[in-house]
């Protein structure tokens, strides 16, 4: 038998900590059959949800003439509009990629623009973003933002969508309540309506009654643009209906989100995306991503992409970028 050397042992060691030390939230995180006290871990199943790590992929497709709208507005301005298409990719298991995140921007500004984003298993190594444009029928890879940069000229933020993590803050549980809220949408005036924004989805008191843990996390990061969020959290659904964001004592931005069920689910953690809604009181710009029913698929095994047909394996790809229509 060879003999193992002592600095290999140590090595090793090492390696297996680091890995352990970054990894992320597992896609085989359990619901718990009953109320949890530990805000990390709660934390935890509210990444599950928004990552949709109950599918194998998730995506909002157009369907005919619906799509996904979002709304931006800016203080006394008409709302501007985009349409987009998001695909999702959790099945990866060879311990190097974590999911894959693809958008393609149908309509309005960013109209052509495609976006593919590579998360990695190891939460210290940065996400690989890919974006292709139209103007340069090129693909150009960027540093991963930061994580107030906003996604699609939105106020959402990357760090809403895409780059925040639960290692990225502390969690302290303030106790459970009644929600006892108004889930926000947009309100756009007939004189300035659109065929896009005539039918967007009204407030809803919908989740006023539902039990919620409420969680506050702040940031290991001085320089980020919010010191503490206070969040409101379905304690079944781990939905996070209201983040508040606070610079100082000062409420600078809250999101509201109206996650639905999905029929059929076991998982109370299955949900969908409805309305996204975001206000930052600083400027009073706005914004709305409202998501139809008829958009939704989950755990599709082929995609029909702007007249194309892909398997998961390579719709989730550069070559998918460069086959984006203007």
């Amino acid at each position: 038998m060879c003999k193992i050397s002592k600095s290999l042992v140590v090595g090793v060691f090492v390696m297996v900590s680091s890995t352990l030390l970054h990894a992320g939230v597992s896609k085989s995180l359990i619901h718990p059959k009953s109320k949890i006290d530990d805000a990390k871990e709660i934390m935890k199943h509210v990444y599950y949800v928004n990552h949709f790590f109950g599918f194998t992929n998730y995506s909002i497709q157009k369907k005919k003439k619906t799509i996904t709208v979002i709304v931006k507005r800016s203080e006394g301005k008409k709302p501007l509009t985009e349409t987009v298409e998001r695909y999702l990719n959790n099945d990866y298991n060879d311990g190097t990629i974590n999911s894959r995140d693809l958008a393609i921007f149908r309509a309005g500004k960013m109209k052509g623009t495609g976006m593919l984003i590579t998360d990695y298993v190891d939460d210290g190594k940065s996400q690989e973003y890919l974006l292709w444009l139209p103007a340069l029928r090129k693909i150009r890879r960027f540093a991963q933002p930061a994580h107030d940069d906003a996604w699609g000229g939105t106020d959402f933020t990357f760090g809403d969508v895409t780059l925040r993590k639960p290692i990225h803050e502390t969690h302290e549980l303030l106790g459970t309540q009644t929600f006892g809220r108004t889930i926000e949408s947009m309100v756009v005036t007939k004189d300035v309506q659109t065929r896009r924004t005539k039918k967007l989805p009204k407030s809803t008191d919908e989740f006023k009654n539902a039990q919620v843990y409420k969680l506050k996390s702040t940031t290991k990061f001085a320089d980020w643009w919010y010191d503490y969020r206070i969040t409101y959290i379905d304690t079944n659904t781990f939905a996070d209906y209201r983040t508040e964001y606070y610079k100082g004592k000062e409420l600078v931005k809250y999101l509201d989100k109206n996650w639905q069920t999905i029929k059929g689910q076991a998982d109370p953690r299955a949900l969908r995306w409805y309305t996204w809604y975001a206000n930052d009181l600083k400027t009073n710009h706005d914004s709305l991503a409202f998501i139809p029913a008829s958009v939704t698929n989950f755990n599709d095994k082929s995609f029909k992409v702007g007249g194309k047909k892909y398997t998961p394996k390579k719709l989730w790809s550069k070559k998918t970028l460069t086959k984006i229509k203007r």
